[in-house]
């Protein structure tokens, strides 16, 4: 008898569908796999650790870098933990700004898997569109907060400042004619909040098409229909959350169950699949983006009709007007003692987390009365997810790896912290 014996295969690092830089040790019975082993830790940065050594104001952009696709919902939970500490509340203007950006977060971070996860099972096309949309959004971040991706716009008692009222505009280059530039400068001739609602009335149609490519497309069903599939109980025994879990059939999400800032006066839907496979998950967070659409279009509205104050006026947590700090010697003591030594919460422990776009993103924060979390703990949605990669892929393909680990829609940044 001819000796069978199961082969070991190494998968990443460095492979393209790794999505970062997972390493799984896969033992195979031909092209089955048999085991599933997720390593992790090639990209630890110690980010738990190191909020524990700076003041609490410090830490906030390095929220941004945990999962580097939804940058604004990991701060938004980290300035609502410091928020719970301090008992304070931000203007109900700021609360809308947030709303506003973590839909738009949610938008980009789903641009970014369904691009991704198509390219990962062989369709190109889906790529390129999706970038092109998410472009617009990264506009967007870098007009309020003044950077593309790692923002620290929330701070505690409000957002760093105002949304503005121009936005920023191509200039004229020799790589780009005349007649391209108009093209591109055409919807940003008004505020940021006139860009935003023109692109909520075009987005549904950018949706459409990339539904057209994949939803009824024969070679994606194939790859995904009963792919991964995931019991309702299962997925709760596993702490899924997010799509991963909405996809299972559950209608679990935070920003209905346990509203935060002004989700309680959104109008909005919670899709949930029936099958719980890498499919029906594709079609939860397709319907998520045309949700999140819904919910900028009324953020839009209110922002349009009710001016106000974006931040508290307590100078204890927020500094000074810059011209304010020139000229009056207390606003100089207060910008200077907060940028050197912070404030200090008082003692207690908390817990806040928000409907991030892959799941629940939670920040358990522990003082003990001085200027600096005494212990910081990230939640991370991807981190319970990945550790599902065995029993997912078990029984399936080679190429399958590919598809489960495309529809957990895992970044690193969280998962190694």
């Amino acid at each position: 008898m001819p000796e069978i014996r199961n082969f070991t295969l190494n998968f990443g690092p460095q492979h393209p569908a790794a999505h970062g830089v997972l390493r799984l040790v896969l033992e195979m019975d031909g092209e089955v796999i048999e085991r599933a082993d997720p390593h992790i830790g090639l990209l630890h940065r110690a980010t738990e650790k190191l909020a524990e050594s700076k003041p609490y104001n410090q830490s906030i952009g390095y929220m941004d870098r945990l999962d580097y696709v939804s940058m604004m919902c990991n701060e938004h939970a980290y300035v609502l933990a410091i928020e719970r500490l301090l008992g304070v509340e931000p203007p109900v203007r700021a609360q809308y700004i947030r709303v506003l950006f973590d839909e738009i977060t949610r938008i980009l971070n789903h641009l970014m898997w369904l691009g991704a996860h198509a390219l990962d099972i062989g369709a190109m096309t889906v790529f390129l569109y999706a970038f092109r949309e998410r472009e617009d959004l990264m506009d967007t971040y870098e007009a309020v907060s003044g950077t593309r991706m790692h923002a620290t716009y929330y701070r505690p008692g409000g957002v760093y400042r105002d949304l503005p009222q121009q936005m920023p505009q191509h200039q004229p280059s020799r790589f780009r004619s005349k007649q391209d530039i108009a093209r591109l400068n055409r919807n940003r001739q008004g505020s940021l909040l006139d860009f935003v609602e023109d692109f909520t009335q075009r987005f549904p149609r950018c949706v459409d098409e990339y539904e057209t490519l994949l939803t009824d497309n024969r070679i994606w069903k194939q790859r995904t229909v009963g792919i991964g599939a995931v019991s309702p109980e299962r997925a709760l025994q596993l702490g899924f959350s997010g799509p991963m879990l909405r996809g299972s059939g559950i209608a679990w999400d935070l920003r209905k169950k346990q509203p935060y800032e002004v989700y309680d006066q959104m109008d909005f839907d919670i899709p949930i699949g029936v099958n719980g496979d890498c499919y029906d998950r594709y079609l939860v967070r397709m319907e998520e983006l045309r949700q999140s659409n819904r919910i900028i279009e009324q953020c839009v509205a209110w922002l349009r009709a009710n001016p106000g104050p974006v931040i508290i006026d307590d100078h204890k947590l927020v500094p000074p007007k810059r011209e304010e700090m020139k000229r009056d010697m207390e606003a100089l003591i207060h910008h200077f003692k907060l940028f050197t030594e912070g404030y200090c919460a008082p003692e207690g422990e908390v817990y806040a987390a928000v409907e991030a776009p892959k799941g629940e993103f939670g920040i358990y924060l522990i003082s003990d009365g001085a200027n600096k979390p005494y212990r910081l703990k990230v939640r991370a949605p991807g981190f319970a997810h990945l550790s599902a990669l065995d029993e997912m892929v078990r029984g399936h393909m080679l190429a399958d790896v590919v598809a489960v680990i495309g529809t957990q829609d895992i970044v690193f940044g969280e998962v190694d912290r």
